[in-house]
């Protein structure tokens, strides 16, 4: 995929430490401009995941999958509400994974995730995924080591078999400070009308927080792949990640140089009929 931003994750070890979460690379203007720039630039998004949904309507195969994966507060629903948000929510399909249910757990962990994929011409995100079964698996002592890098193989070839059905998939890890992550759990908590995103399990995580970054450090290296590349997005200024992540789809979808499709009909003789044809009474 050739896809270039910024915060596109290099091949290679991962030191989650060592990206600064409230630099924005690429940009150099203040909230007000990132604010200004993601307007603008949600008048070309939604056109071309106009033409995307367009195309799948017409038989095309083409879908954009969007994962968005991140420790507790990171800004995941967020993302989908401001920058998701600025296109036609007809064709945006969000699924977001939780615990496995009974029936789930009987299958293997992608039974799930195949369940869910985004239709032909869709644009599909996942709040949280199939990421989880290798994150917090392996944090919580769900899985052992042999079955973390089995299902990291298994992932490689999933992500590799949907990108040869059509899919393009962008994965972005919102990257935020614990600093952060504290601010905003106490405005969850100072907040009645914020207490229903808070959970007793987020201070549990957090306790475990340099767990998390070695399964995310791992998981990163692991599955960054030509076909599914990994974008590190710095998220302690919420105005830049969503600019960020706007940016990145934006990417995507110029370079699915998507046409709006033709015409199966002669539209000059349909123009002609139509100006020739009076509603009944």
């Amino acid at each position: 995929m050739a896809i270039a931003h910024p915060t596109r994750l290099a091949p290679g070890p991962v030191d989650l430490r060592a990206v600064d979460t409230r630099t924005t690379p690429g940009f150099d203007g203040d909230k007000a401009a990132g604010q200004a720039a993601l307007e603008l630039l949600g008048r070309e998004l939604t056109e071309l995941q106009e033409r995307l949904f367009a195309h799948g309507r017409v038989g095309g195969r083409q879908r954009l999958l969007l994962v968005l994966q991140g420790m507790d507060t990171s800004g995941k629903g967020g993302t989908v509400r401001k920058t998701v948000g600025l296109v036609d929510p007809q064709g945006v399909r969000t699924v977001s994974f939780r615990a496995p249910t009974a029936e789930e757990r009987a299958h293997d962990f992608l039974w799930r995730v195949r369940r869910v994929l985004p239709p032909a011409g869709d644009l599909g995100v996942f709040d949280r995924s199939h990421y989880e079964d290798v994150l917090v698996a392996r944090v919580r002592g769900l899985a052992g080591p042999a079955e973390i890098e089995r299902r990291m193989e298994a992932i490689n070839a999933f992500e590799a078999e949907l990108v040869d059905d059509g899919v393009t998939i962008v994965k972005c890890l919102l990257h935020i400070s614990p600093e952060e992550q504290l601010a905003r759990l106490l405005a969850r908590l100072d907040d009645p009308a914020k207490h229903w995103k808070f959970s007793p399990d987020d201070i549990d995580d957090r306790a475990r927080w340099g767990e998390y970054r070695a399964a995310y450090e791992a998981a990163l290296c692991r599955t960054n792949t030509d076909a599914a590349p990994w974008f590190l997005v710095p998220a302690d200024r919420k105005w830049y990640r969503n600019l960020a992540v706007a940016q990145i789809l934006l990417a995507a979808l110029r370079e699915m140089d998507l046409a709006w499709p033709p015409a199966d009909f002669d539209v000059d003789a349909e123009r002609a009929r139509l100006l020739g044809t009076e509603p009944s009474a």
